[in-house]
Parts: structure tokens; sequence; C-alpha cells
């Protein structure tokens, strides 16, 4: 009995040696198919990346290339933010700006061009404005039209601005075009200094000037404030279109606008400092300052001395601050104030110009609106067309289109009376600036 337990004891001590090395052997072979598998697996993925990735990079290829066949326009720079000429810059007046996108130069080379014209062959007539960037005169040619036009408006920059920043004022005017109320490029010329912007023709010059000028007639005028409704309106619809095409003027005042026939034909210039924001990967980016380009403070928000930024909403303050103008006849905003610290400070407390005499309430509402804070509670340019629209409609004293009155009776006698101003054109200019 005692040897066959013992012979029942070897047996099993035997199956379990040799069974032992099977189960070993499987388990590693098991090792090894999931570690192959996962191998494919991670292979297969690799290679499908390698696949996608060169996929993006063919896509991109074909984009950079379908964007050097479109219609050159040229990326914006960004609008440096400083305080104003004959100012030192503070740290306050920062403006953040999105990073340019990076084209190709091909789209530089769109705009640059044979030159047509040059300044020798321009007679200056009649001097407009004098710019922080340029000079605008009332011009012809002094032989032959400039497309067909036998007067026009020429801007001619100064000394240090840059071809590629007037290149891009040139790229935002075309992009611009076939609208009443902005003031339509004609021709240019930025391959040798002085650069040289030619425009449409306008009988009148900037709306403050005209508006200085015939400060006697229009104050004693019964209808006004409908002139000056119809003035606003038009203004309004060229802020409507250029916030269409995603365009920030960046430096809507009453200077920059000018008059072919007041109230009817006014028109917003000047887009020195204008953005383009389709050529632009965001509107918040890293600082960037230029030491050389000046802005506006007295027309700017207050979301800009705190926050470093710009936007549409800017614009809506801005125009808000034009309303003003009109109202008070060119009058320089914050007029108390003297000095760019000073107006930095008034604006950021929440300090308002006071409100205008004799401006009708519909109007002055509007103006109110423009001015609240923070911006997202401004209304938008489609929003203030309507309400204007609305004034207009619901106007008692609403004055014929097809039959305008004249304000001046002689066009002569206008630049006669504006040629007594000339001498300190460029004086108010600086001292608007600020």
């Amino acid at each position: 009995m005692r040897a066959s337990a013992a012979d029942n004891t070897d047996k099993a001590g035997g199956w379990t040696l040799g069974v032992l090395p099977s189960i070993l052997i499987a388990l590693l072979s098991l090792i090894i198919l999931v570690l192959t598998l996962l191998g494919a697996a991670c292979l297969k993925k690799q290679r499908s990346l390698v696949r996608t990735i060169r996929e993006l990079r063919g896509n991109r290829f074909l984009r950079d290339t379908a964007l050097q066949l479109e219609p050159p326009i040229v990326p914006v720079m960004p609008v440096m933010a400083e305080v104003e000429e004959d100012q030192e810059p503070t740290p306050q007046t920062l403006l953040q700006q999105g990073n340019t996108v990076k084209c190709s130069k091909k789209l530089w080379k769109g705009l640059q061009q044979e030159p047509r014209f040059t300044k020798s062959d321009l007679n200056l007539l009649q001097l407009i404005k004098a710019g922080k960037e340029g000079v605008f005169y009332q011009a012809r040619m002094t032989r032959g039209t400039c497309k067909g036009h036998s007067m026009f408006t020429c801007k001619i920059s100064k000394e240090g601005v840059r071809s590629k920043h007037v290149d891009t004022e040139v790229s935002i005017m075309r992009k611009l075009v076939h609208h009443k109320n902005i003031l339509q490029l004609l021709d240019w010329n930025t391959s040798e200094e002085p650069f040289i912007l030619i425009m449409e023709y306008v009988s009148y010059g900037t709306l403050r000037t005209f508006l200085q000028t015939n400060r006697v007639h229009l104050s004693a005028d019964p209808e006004l404030q409908s002139l000056l409704t119809i003035a606003s309106y038009h203004i309004a619809l060229a802020m409507q279109h250029l916030r269409s095409k995603m365009i920030v003027h960046c430096d809507l005042a009453l200077r920059n606008i000018m008059v072919n026939r007041f109230p009817w034909e006014v028109k917003v210039a000047e887009f020195g400092l204008a953005r383009d924001l389709t050529r632009m990967t965001s509107r918040h980016s890293s600082r960037w300052r230029n030491p050389r380009q000046r802005v506006p403070l007295r027309w700017y928000p207050p979301e800009y001395f705190k926050n470093n930024y710009y936007s549409f909403k800017g614009d809506v303050w801005a125009f808000g601050i034009v309303l003003w103008e009109m109202q008070t006849f060119g009058t320089l905003p914050y007029p108390d104030l003297e000095t760019s610290e000073a107006v930095v400070y008034h604006i950021c407390i929440g300090h308002k110009n006071t409100n205008p005499d004799g401006c009708r309430p519909e109007m002055l509402h509007i103006i109110q609106d423009c001015w609240r804070e923070p911006y997202a509670l401004r209304p938008s340019f489609t929003d203030v067309v309507h309400m204007l629209e609305t004034i207009i409609e619901n106007d008692a004293d609403y004055v014929d289109v097809e039959s305008p009155r004249i304000l001046v009776k002689d066009e002569a006698e206008y630049h006669e009376a504006r040629c007594l101003r000339a001498a300190s054109v460029s004086m108010d200019d600086n001292s608007n600036t600020i």
C-alpha cells in the first residue's frame, strides 16, 4: 500500500514538471503575440500620421498658391499706440494689436507699379488740411487728366512715412471702393518719395473747416438740426460699409470727413491708421510700439487706455465724438484739457464731453449711447443707421433732398473765406490730435 502511494506521488510530480514548461511557453507566446499586435498597430498609426501630415502640407501649398493668384491686397501693419504729436509717449497709450498674417512678398509687389505720375506732374491749387502723415491739396494735372478727372484731391506724404505703410492705406481704400460716402481712390505712386495718393475731388474740404467757416450762416438756419442729422446719417452709412468689410478706421474725426455738397455728399477719408482685420490672425496680440506713429487720443475710448484694446466699438465711440464736434461747429473735444496726460485721465475716470447747446434730444441720445461702457453696450453702426433713419423720417422739418438749399452762395466765396484760415490749418490740426 505504501509503495503504491509513493508511485502515485511520483507520477503527480512528474506530470507537474512536464506541464509547467508548456504553460510557460504558452504564456511567452501570448506575450510575443500581444507585443507584435501592438507594434503593428503603432506602425499603422505612425504611417497614418505621416500621410496626414503630407496631406496637410500639400493643402497648405495649394492655399499659398491660390493666395498668390488672388488680387493683391497688402497685409495691414499693426497700428502703434502713441500719444499725439509734440507729446512724449506714455505707458498708458499702448494699443493691443493683432499679429499680421505672414503673406508672400508677391502681395506687396501687387501694389507696386510703374508710376504714371510724379509730384512734378501735379498743379497744387488749394491746401485742404495738413495731417500728421501727409498734406491734402485740391489739385489737377499739369497736362491731361487723372482717369478722366480734371480736378481731384491728392495726399502727399510727409518725410519719414514708410512706403509699406502707404501701400497698406492703398489696399484698404481699394477694398472700400464704390461707396458714395467714402473718398474714392483714383491713382497712387508709392515707388518714390514723396508718396502720393490721388482721390476724387471734393468742393469744400474737411467738414470741420466747412462748419467753422459757415458757422454764422448755419447758426441762423432753422433747419440746422435736420441738416446735421442728414450729414450724420451719411457718415454712419460709410462706417457701416467699413464694418461690413472688416475695416477698423481708428482715426474717425471731423477733420477726416470731406464735403462735396453739404449735407448730402460727405465722405469719410484718411485711412492711414485703419486696420483690415481679415489680414490679421488676431485682434489680441503682443504689444508693439513705434514712436514714429501717433494716435488721436481725444477720439479714443476708455478701453484703449485701460486694456490696450480697440475694436469696431472704438469707432462707435469716435462717431459719438464726431456728432459732438458737429453740434459744436468743430470745437476740439475736451477743450479745457491741454495735455495728453490730462485727456487720458479724464477719459479713464469716466468723464464725458458736456452736452452741446441746442442739440436735439434724439441726437443727444445717440451720442450718449455711443459713449456707453462697457463697450459691448454700445450700438453697432447698423443700429445707428436705423436710429438716424427713424429721426429723418419723423422729422417735421425734413429737407427736400431733390432740391437742396444752397448754404454757400458761391464756391469761390467759400474758398476766399477759407484762405484766411489756411495759414493756421497745420497748427489747428496738430492741436486736434492731442
